[in-house]
């Protein structure tokens, strides 16, 4: 699907079609959408193949006067082994053709159209958007990491009452997604400050804005860093209670093994066909069961006092 914005009174504002220096954005190409970026636009193809590419790093590319900036930004799907991971949107233009492509619907490009248009903000240059739409995937990592963060509380809630697979999965799961966002913002860190160096950029950027950004995406690092970190600490102790767990059990089963041992031991000793000592006393099973018993209740005494049960 292609959207047309131009700047208007109010910010940015639907054309409808093509006009000089507006911004072309397109969500989930067609056939028909790629015909009309190669063909009608002109944009080189291996930039559009790029794009389309889901573990493409974020960087920037200089072609025949072409630019192609590619990001990654953070999705939230409905996947319950994936909740959250990054997509690439790649950014290119040159002279008064600006296209925006993504390969996925997100909802970072509908609610950044929304901000411009609050803020009555214009598109002044081509950096001038790549930058806002850095700062607004920042906007959005930090977004995410908040439902995430409720996730890890909701599992660990889960995990003190009682230790199951499927929460440790969670868990599993989360981190995973948080290894994704700490990679991807790496990159548009290193994306920013390839941007800053620009020749054609330094002359004319905002530089408060800049600013903006960098703080924004360090912000996101450290707190993906904080959340990743504790997911770990917590799912090694986790880890600790589980073979803890497991020893006890271990313990109280082997302990119970050599209780139940005791009698069986006394009985095939009493049970073999040769003369034995109370073979001939009337009351010699229930001694031997006595003896049995008393011998078993004594060691249950002394593994109590080893806290062995």
């Amino acid at each position: 699907m292609i959207s047309y914005y131009k700047n208007g009174i109010k910010g940015l504002e639907d054309c409808g079609f093509f006009e000089p220096d507006c911004w072309i954005n397109v969500e989930n190409p067609t056939a028909a959408d790629k015909s009309y970026l190669i063909n009608e636009l002109q944009i080189p193809e291996s930039f559009y193949d790029d794009i389309e590419d889901i573990d493409e790093r974020p960087r920037i590319e200089f072609e025949d006067s072409w630019y192609l900036v590619i990001l990654r930004i953070p999705v939230k799907t409905d996947q319950a082994n994936l909740p959250f991971y990054t997509v690439p949107l790649g950014i290119i233009f040159k002279g008064n053709i600006f296209v925006s492509i993504c390969f996925h619907a997100t909802d970072l490009i509908p609610d950044f159209i929304r901000h411009m248009r609050r803020k009555a903000i214009d598109k002044k240059s081509n950096f001038d958007i790549v930058l806002r739409l850095l700062l607004s995937s920042s906007v959005w990592y930090h977004k995410y990491l908040k439902m995430i963060n409720k996730e890890i509380k909701l599992a660990e809630t889960k995990l003190e009452k009682s230790i199951r697979n499927e929460d440790l999965q969670t868990l599993m799961q989360i981190e995973k997604c948080l290894v994704y966002f700490t990679t991807s913002l790496k990159g548009n860190d290193i994306l920013v400050q390839r941007v800053r160096n620009i020749r054609e950029f330094k002359n004319t950027h905002d530089q408060e804005l800049v600013e903006d950004v960098e703080i924004e995406l360090r912000q996101a690092q450290d707190t993906t860093k904080i959340y990743s970190d504790i997911l770990s600490g917590m799912m090694d102790a986790y880890a600790s209670v589980i073979s803890n767990n497991l020893n006890i059990i271990m313990k109280l089963l082997t302990s119970i093994s050599i209780i139940l041992m005791i009698p069986t031991l006394i009985a095939s000793f009493y049970g073999m066909n040769v003369p034995n000592l109370f073979q001939e006393n009337h009351y010699g099973f229930w001694i031997v069961m006595l003896i049995s018993f008393s011998i078993s209740a004594l060691c249950v005494f002394v593994f109590r006092r080893m806290k062995l049960f």
